[in-house]
């Protein structure tokens, strides 16, 4: 058994893909900082693979905010949500039904038969489902007291 076939097993099986969260919740202003976070699941699998049994451990070790109004940021830690403003994107222009996601790097683990813990040797991706945001822009309207 190689590790091509252990490649091939867990891009069969398939990596959890991560529901990005808004915050404020599906609509913000043009130029205020919104917050985006994810939830990672563990991912733990044991699979027979050629008469082998194999355990199967994948971290995320990197995040891509996809905004959807055609910019991207890259983290390591998944945000949290607010007070803390760790992932923070400023739109700039009004929009309606953005579609942003977040896409999740992981490295995968693996042992066969109990033995030692090896690692693949690249990462894999798995692209998050879009989250439809609405960006508004507020005007600001004077009024006499």
């Amino acid at each position: 058994m190689t590790p091509g076939d252990i490649l091939r097993a867990v891009r069969e099986i398939g990596l959890p893909s991560l529901r990005l969260e808004v915050q404020p919740d599906a609509e913000t202003l043009v130029n205020v900082e919104t917050i985006f976070y994810t939830e990672p699941q563990p991912f733990e699998r044991s699979v027979e693979l050629l008469g082998f049994d194999v355990d199967l451990v994948a971290e995320p070790v990197g995040y891509q905010w996809v905004h959807g109004d055609g910019t991207t940021a890259t983290t390591t830690e998944p945000g949290r949500p607010y007070p803390a403003m760790d992932v923070v994107h400023r739109y700039t222009v009004p929009a309606d039904d953005v579609r942003a996601r977040v896409d999740v790097t992981y490295r995968v683990r693996f042992r066969v038969d109990g033995g030692p813990w090896q690692t693949i040797g690249q990462t894999l991706l798995a692209a998050g489902p879009p989250t439809a945001l609405d960006v508004d822009e507020a005007a600001p309207v004077m009024t006499r007291p």
